[in-house]
């Protein structure tokens, strides 16, 4: 990291994070408590995940977004 901006591999490594394996795992903990009787545990840990998945995704994009329009600005384009 230089600067505080994240390499190429880890800001692909942390979208990929964000965008397959949270939702996934959400789904995951949503469909096992529901099959073992714990519906209301489930939805509490399925809307945990999701929200930390859109805050990071969030994140991640308006970081993106920054380091973009920070390129364009010293003239690349």
């Amino acid at each position: 990291m230089k600067n505080g901006v994240l390499t190429p591999s880890l800001y692909t490594w942390c979208k990929w994070f964000c965008v397959i394996v949270l939702p996934a795992l959400a789904t995951l903990v949503n469909v096992i408590c529901s099959a073992i009787g714990k519906e209301e545990i489930g939805k509490i840990a399925a809307q945990i995940i999701t929200a930390v998945a859109t805050f990071l995704g969030t994140i991640l994009c308006i970081s993106n977004y920054n380091f973009y329009k920070k390129d364009d600005s010293d003239g690349n384009s």
